[in-house]
């Protein structure tokens, strides 16, 4: 009974610390030199310029009773809080700001939309991705 209880516990530790231990994992390295620069357009706002964007692309699949990866884009605030990979916009951070790398393709397996779904979601233009890092680096109003 004993042994039991010590293996049960040892798992779960085990468990536990790799869980851990993947929370600590560094993200994947992303090649920023690859993003457009932030556009030159003052006063970016979310439900003029940027929600629109995330409406054509993100919407259909971010939004709803399930949004995928638990990621809602139905609002600014919803798109700032993030979802189950954690949060996908730095306030000021556009470089650093994950939901950026995934538009502009830098993380394989990460790109948003989907590469198979992008004969119905349209890619972000690097246009669009410039003014999305415009407005994160305003401090996402």
């Amino acid at each position: 009974m004993n042994t039991a209880r010590i293996l049960t516990s040892t798992l779960m530790t085990s468990g536990l610390l790799l869980g851990l231990a993947g929370l600590s994992a560094a993200a994947p390295k992303v090649d920023v030199s690859k993003l457009p620069p932030p556009a030159q357009k003052a006063g970016v706002l979310y439900e003029r310029d940027i929600k629109p964007i995330l409406d054509k692309s993100c919407l259909k699949c971010h939004s709803g009773a399930r949004p995928k990866g638990r990621y809602d884009m139905t609002t600014r605030e919803t798109v700032l809080k993030g979802g189950r990979e954690g949060k996908a916009i730095l306030p000021e951070k556009s470089a650093e700001s994950p939901m950026v790398h995934y538009v502009a393709d830098l993380v394989p397996e990460y790109e948003m939309p989907p590469l198979d779904q992008r004969e119905d979601f349209p890619a972000l233009t690097r246009d669009q991705v410039a003014l999305l890092r415009a407005w994160i680096d305003q401090g996402a109003k």
